[in-house]
């Protein structure tokens, strides 16, 4: 394990050295440590399983260089990385690096410089989890996969049972300076559980999940429970006929709607690449009234919260829809630098580099939300806003879902694979069964077409995607829905 201390002493000495040098004119140092641990749940009823299986992670360290060099050509931009020595000969082999990597870009303004307002979050991390051993972690695991279980047990189910899924836990640190007098660091933990639970049989299948920055907080038990009685709850679904129909949205479908479609539209990169639907619709009435989404990265106790971005900067919330208008875009300096005017100025909360294992160091910084927060302003208890709805469908969790003929189109594909049901007289009536569905509309038809949002959220994520979604339930009005993979019921 990398301390901070030994990230921060490689920032400060790292940038020392590459300031003294006469070609550089700009520098900036990120030295991280990230530890991804995985253990993997597999059980099945009527095969023999290992049901928890051993902990695996994903742990390294290193120091990136992204700096500035005078050249006879003008000053051309460059980074590099090292990886695994975090002395002064691996800063000197990532600027080398960076050196040879370095080109002319004219959008190029100048590195971050520290902003008048101190981080909001200080100490926000659990050392019980930085210091976690395999064997706690390993109990993470049977406590999810035995809520599930014990769930299953007391409601007669014992045969044609499979429980899947993860704990996973995020240890991150990092440290970055500048040669405009950024110097700081952070520190964060996180812990996830998502369970998927089936009885094949039955063609059923549920989900739950849960998210904790502190391990007391952690409930991976609840995610098991869940995720049985969802699938007790969808035994006997069935399939309804290719048409629009009213949607109520749950928790995990709104996640998966924003962080695989909108929240990508709603940065400034995809505003510079034309990639997105909202080019040219700043200020202007973009979804229902009801509507607002903000992205707020210091939120206590979120998974998503940290205490600066990967270039220094504190985090905060960030306006995007305020009651239908389009009120700002996601941004990281360089973005926030390039589109700056005397009319509009975008602050630079959303730069980050994450990768696969944390904040990674081999990385320059991209934008990317943290917890994006949706809201409605006349928002109901779930129970009256299904009832709103009398007759149409209740989609509790889509999966695969991507651009058809790109983001600016607003197009979108997907499968409904479980949790859903229909909505008869304003309740949930029969379930719908898993994988017969496919969802084939256009997110700005969605956005328009909100009728009623829900009080009650929750902290909600995505598999492989950074942010969290505040996510509530979502009523939208005249949603396509297709009746899909009959032909392999005849197989």
């Amino acid at each position: 394990m990398i301390s901070v201390e030994d990230l921060r002493r490689c920032v400060k000495e790292g940038l020392s050295f590459v300031e003294s040098e006469p070609y550089i004119k700009e520098a900036e140092l990120f030295a991280s440590w990230n530890d991804n641990m995985t253990v993997r749940i597999n059980y099945t009823s009527d095969i023999p399983c290992s049901g928890v299986h051993e902990p695996k992670n994903i742990a390294g360290y290193g120091v990136g260089v992204l700096a500035v060099f005078k050249t006879a050509e003008g000053n051309k931009v460059g980074f590099g990385s090292e990886t695994g020595d975090l002395s002064l000969d691996g800063v000197k082999r990532a600027l080398e690096k960076a050196r040879q990597d370095a080109v002319n870009d004219p959008d190029f303004k100048s590195l971050p410089s520290p902003l008048d307002e101190p981080p909001k979050l200080i100490s926000y991390h659990d050392e019980r989890v930085m210091n976690l051993e395999d064997e706690e972690m390993v109990s993470l695991g049977w406590r999810a996969l035995k809520g599930a279980l014990t769930t299953f047990k007391e409601a007669g189910y014992s045969k044609s049972l499979v429980v899947g899924g993860d704990v996973t836990i995020l240890k991150e640190r990092m440290a970055v300076a500048n040669t405009r007098g950024i110097n700081d660091y952070d520190e964060s933990t996180a812990l996830y559980c998502s369970i998927t639970s089936m009885i094949e049989d039955s063609d059923a299948k549920g989900t739950g999940w849960d998210s904790a920055t502190h391990l007391d907080k952690f409930r991976p038990e609840e995610a098991g429970q869940a995720a049985a009685i969802s699938a007790i709850s969808t035994i006997g679904g069935k399939r309804i006929l290719t048409g629009r129909y009213n949607v109520v949205f749950g928790r995990h479908a709104v996640a998966m709607l924003f962080s695989e479609m909108i929240i990508s539209a709603l940065t400034l990169s995809s505003i510079d690449s034309g990639n997105s639907p909202f080019v040219g619709k700043l200020g202007k009435r973009i979804a229902s009234d009801i509507l607002s989404i903000y992205d707020d990265g210091a939120r206590l106790w979120e998974v998503g919260s940290k205490k600066i971005t990967g270039e220094g900067l504190p985090t905060g919330r960030t306006d995007l829809i305020e009651e239908g208008m389009l009120v700002g875009f996601l941004s990281n300096h360089y973005y926030a630098k390039k589109y700056e005017n005397n009319l509009v100025k975008f602050i630079p909360r959303n730069g980050f580099r994450f990768g696969d294992g944390g904040r990674d160091f081999r990385r320059t910084t991209s934008i990317y939300a943290t917890n994006l927060v949706i809201e409605g302003m006349r928002e109901m208890d779930s129970e009256k806003l299904i009832s709103r709805v009398k007759n149409g469908i209740y989609i509790g969790r889509l999966w695969y879902l991507y651009p058809v003929y790109g983001l600016a189109k607003a197009h979108f594909t997907g499968t409904v694979i479980g949790d859903s049901y229909i909505i008869r007289n304003g309740k949930l009536d029969e379930p719908i069964k898993p994988n017969t569905v496919r969802i084939n509309d256009n997110f700005m038809h969605l956005l328009e077409n909100i009728s009623a949002i829900s009080k009650e959220k929750r902290t909600t994520f995505i598999w492989d995607s950074p942010e969290i979604v505040i996510a509530p339930e979502i009523a939208v009005k005249g949603v396509r829905l297709e009746n899909v993979a009959e032909f392999v019921e005849e197989l």
